[in-house]
């Protein structure tokens, strides 16, 4: 049965993704995606986002370290940084599974009990919850005569949009609602099993009320909105890749980035799938042609994985040279 469970958890998040990426690819001209590679696309602003993307997963490792220092003492920075770079690449494989990875990372490199690790990665999950409630609300106000203008001058009301809405529409959507609430259901289902655990939960809340001991509050919360902001350039700038979103702005950026980042709590791997389905359809809300929205969509999610893939292959290369510690009790 255990093994069954474990195959469901590999199998299902990639059938989700793999379907939906077919529904939006289906009788879709991959021979000129290439052309658009090869030919059509300025790589010199892919290549300036990459060193945002690595930073960001830096900048979380360095973050963790300050808040495993009140629990456990100060880890090792090669370990923590590493530690996030391989908890990425693999919840391609699994995802959600990069948040034990990096714990399970932790303990056989530093010695630091998993639960204590487990509970300050809920702090800092928590803290980038409220962040990213503040960035969706503040682009929400920012955008609204957006939303309005392009409602007016198209002659397009909401109600217009949701009737044009594809039964094939609907159908990706309530199937992303229905995942959103099956992984709701499992991570409760595992929150009653560590509360039947006390020594795990007491760990647990020693990382979570971590925070209040952390040796500079402010630089965690610089390093927190360094991250985002390194997240929203590394993303930003493939912009520039494409003369059909070159010129769309900031504000495109922004609404598309908060969007595609609300996309990716659907459980598939990098989030493929509802990624393109979302960024997609606000791009084609701004005007882009449907068939360069999927270039872009598929190009850049595309390559940004790689990103992340090489960046863990380089993580497990580099632990493999580091010296491993005993159990901090």
């Amino acid at each position: 049965m255990n093994s069954l469970r474990q195959i469901a958890k590999i199998l299902l998040p990639l059938l989700l993704g793999g379907a939906i990426l077919y529904w939006m690819y289906r009788g879709f001209d991959f021979d000129r995606v290439r052309e658009v590679v090869l030919h059509e696309m300025d790589w010199t602003w892919m290549l300036l986002s990459f060193p945002f993307g690595i930073l960001a997963q830096a900048l979380r490792g360095w973050r963790w370290r300050q808040t495993l220092e009140p629990v456990v003492g100060k880890p090792r920075s090669t370990v923590s940084v590493n530690s996030i770079f391989l908890s990425y690449a693999a919840s391609l494989v699994v995802p959600r599974i990069g948040e034990f990875t990096r714990c399970g990372v932790m303990k056989r490199w530093e010695g630091i009990s998993f639960s204590r690790a487990l509970g300050t990665v809920v702090t800092e999950r928590m803290v980038d919850m409220l962040l990213m409630l503040a960035i969706v609300g503040t682009t929400l106000l920012l955008e609204m005569s957006t939303f309005g203008t392009f409602f007016r001058q198209t002659g397009t009301n909401i109600g217009g949009i949701l009737s044009s809405f594809s039964w094939a529409g609907w159908v990706v959507t309530a199937v992303c609602l229905l995942a959103i609430g099956v992984l709701l259901h499992l991570l409760l289902r595992n929150l009653s099993i560590y509360n039947k655990v006390k020594t795990t939960l007491s760990g647990i809340w020693e990382g979570v009320v971590s925070l209040k001991s952390v040796r500079s509050l402010p630089l965690f919360v610089l390093m927190t909105v360094g991250i985002w902001l390194c997240y929203f350039l590394h993303y930003y700038l493939t912009f520039f890749c494409f003369d059909f979103t070159a010129h769309l702005g900031l504000s495109c950026a922004l609404v598309t980035f908060v969007v595609g980042s609300i996309a990716v709590i659907v459980p598939t791997p990098n989030g493929a799938g509802p990624w393109h389905f979302a960024v997609k359809t606000m791009l084609i809300l701004y005007g882009v042609a449907d068939e360069q929205a999927l270039y872009f969509v598929l190009i850049v999610h595309t390559v940004q994985t790689l990103l992340v893939v090489v960046l863990g292959i380089y993580a497990w290369a580099r632990l493999s040279f580091v010296n491993r510690l005993t159990l901090k009790q």
